[in-house]
């Protein structure tokens, strides 16, 4: 397998303060790494695209315990690749790897910085850069959805949103999903199988809720925030729980307002308010990992997903920005080579 001396790098060009564009970005030609002793060389097949990245590229980053990108340095992401070079005997040649790395063509480093997966497992090796360790993380282990309860997710047609709604489903969970167009609504129940599904820009949500979920919600799984919190608190039902995994509303746009908690409401419903991140660790990985193929293979499960597959690694920031524009459904990928 030829291995080029050069590939092509992006980095971060400046922080974000509001809006993200083309200009945040530096797309470079640097020398492809020699892998040293017990490292390899892995070539980037496929790096995922979130909208969690925005917040990466501020200078002030909020997320708890994720430093912020650091300018004239690469921007980064989790990936999958195949090893082309290795120094170690733990991985050969031809070894499908997962890791977290910049977003250039090439990684290099120690062979246990990377995971090695099975191509067999799963339909495509982009299946395993979904944000299901998060969304399983987030509804199984915190919200614990399951039998009896009706859930509500918002940014259902997200790749965090869009996974969570059907990792409900799978625990035998009713689930309600919000979303900003009529398309996706269709998407989520005609392809997901949520059991309802409706366009938040339609009319208040707190009215919606009140007709989908006339007897309450028991778990919120959140990803954005606004208004469609305060309207998550007014159907609640007592002792639900509320799973706080994003804030889009005011991620996306600086002049949202945050979301303001009707405290009274919240303690006489003894509400369960549970924020959590998921940080990717290898057994969250791998817990979703068993359930995912358990769940694909019994038919249980559609994996939503986009592959931005033209002009590689140069189109990975435009391909952030489609994703905050809502262009794309489902957990965004952008193929590298």
């Amino acid at each position: 397998m030829s291995i080029p001396e050069k590939q092509w790098e992006v980095r971060l060009a400046k922080h974000v303060e509001n809006d993200l564009t083309l200009e945040h970005f530096d797309v470079v030609e640097v020398a492809v790494p020699e892998p040293g002793d017990g490292e390899v060389l892995v070539r980037v097949d496929y790096v995922s695209v979130a909208a969690a990245f925005k917040e990466f590229m501020r200078s002030d980053c909020q997320i708890p315990g994720v430093p912020p990108w650091k300018v004239g340095e690469p921007a980064g992401a989790g990936g999958v690749g195949t090893v082309v070079k290795s120094n170690s005997p733990d991985l050969e040649v031809g070894d499908l790897v997962q890791s977290f790395g910049p977003w250039q063509e090439y990684w290099s480093g120690p062979a246990q910085q990377f995971i090695k997966q099975n191509p067999h497992y799963v339909p495509s090796p982009v299946y395993f850069l979904s944000q299901g360790p998060t969304a399983y993380y987030g509804m199984a282990t915190i919200a614990q959805a399951g039998e009896g309860d009706v859930v509500f997710v918002t940014g259902a047609a997200g790749g965090v949103g869009s996974l969570a709604g059907q990792i409900a489903k799978a625990r035998g969970a009713k689930v309600i999903g919000s979303a900003g167009s009529q398309e996706k609504v269709d998407w989520l129940v005609n392809e997901l199988g949520f059991d309802a599904a409706f366009n938040y820009k339609d009319g208040p949500v707190a009215d919606r809720l009140r007709e989908l979920a006339p007897d309450g919600i028991s778990v919120f799984f959140d990803n954005v925030g606004g208004e469609q919190f305060e309207a998550a608190i007014q159907a609640a039902r007592p002792h639900a729980r509320f799973a706080l995994c994003g804030a889009l509303a005011n991620q996306n746009d600086g002049t949202a307002e945050h979301p303001r908690i009707d405290l009274m409401t919240a303690i006489t419903k003894h509400l369960e308010i549970r924020p959590f991140a998921c940080y990717h660790l290898p057994e969250q990985i791998q817990d979703w990992v068993v359930h995912f193929g358990q769940w694909l293979q019994e038919g249980k499960f559609v994996f939503p997903h986009t592959i931005v597959d033209e002009g590689g690694v140069k189109t990975a920031p435009q391909a952030l920005l489609s994703l905050l524009a809502g262009k794309y459904t489902g957990n965004v990928t952008v193929k590298f080579s």
